[in-house]
């Protein structure tokens, strides 16, 4: 049997354990994820009430990396998103304080939703390539300076965040099985390279900045629309759901974004 002396011996041991910073639990880190459609969820059809026409989702990567890394989550993302809108409405959650950063945009600001909706019509009534054109002389020519900016804010309010740039899939497989849409092949080609595009100025802002950048376009193989499984929606009602990531899309950025941070 032990001696009273002992166990007085194991008590303060333990105590000096509990004591000790060596010992003590990290604190939580503060994770503020900035960004458009894409990083608010839209595509997964279920949403936060309270984030209205936002249309921030619990199955959005951001918001199930945060739990799996126990990261105090502030969730900001907006639909229809572009940088400038970033930077007066979403920027502000990123402060000293903030631990790591996810941030995904630029797609608005290169009119997404216009260049698709333009190329989904038959080739005599819409004009997909001039639609196309435009947008890649935005993400050429306007973008990277926005991106640029932002990135330097971001920078500047929180100097020793961990920030995590994200880009965009390929929308297409070389396959429109959606009745009510009528992309070509070639057309389709001419979009993904368009979102390779966005991917390399995003990528080359990332870089410029520091900020670590994850690219979904290997990923994604096979698995955007009319894949097998598809990630992203095709034509879909509401159509706001269409051309965005669905539920095992979402996932599927969440497994890629997690390493980054």
């Amino acid at each position: 049997m032990k001696s009273f002396a002992s166990l007085l011996t194991a008590a303060a041991l333990g105590a000096a354990m509990l004591l000790s910073p060596g010992v003590a639990h990290a604190a939580a880190q503060n994770y503020v994820a900035l960004g458009d459609s894409y990083a608010s969820g839209v595509g997964t059809r279920t949403y936060i009430e309270s984030s209205g026409s936002c249309q921030r989702s619990t199955k959005a990567y951001a918001y199930v990396d945060a739990a799996r890394i126990g990261a105090n989550l502030t969730f900001v993302a907006c639909s229809g998103a572009r940088v400038a809108d970033v930077t007066a409405n979403q920027l502000s959650s990123v402060t000293s304080s903030t631990n790591i950063v996810s941030v995904q945009v630029g797609g608005n600001d290169a009119g997404f939703s216009s260049v698709i909706t333009e190329c989904a019509k038959p080739s005599w009534l819409g004009d997909c390539s001039s639609a196309v054109a435009n947008a890649n002389a935005i993400i050429n020519n306007t973008l990277p300076g926005r991106l640029n900016s932002l990135y330097s804010s971001i920078r500047s309010r929180a100097s020793s965040a961990k920030v995590v740039v994200v880009g965009y899939p390929r929308l297409f497989n070389g396959t429109d099985c959606n009745a009510g849409t009528f992309f070509s092949p070639d057309e389709m080609t001419k979009l993904n390279a368009t979102a390779d595009l966005l991917n390399s100025k995003v990528s080359a802002a990332a870089s410029s900045a520091g900020f670590t950048f994850v690219n979904p376009t290997s990923k994604f193989m096979g698995h955007s629309v009319c894949g097998s499984p598809e990630w992203v929606n095709g034509l879909s009602n509401p159509v706001s759901e269409s051309y965005h990531p669905n539920v095992s899309g979402q996932a599927a950025y969440a497994d890629l974004v997690q390493p980054a941070l």
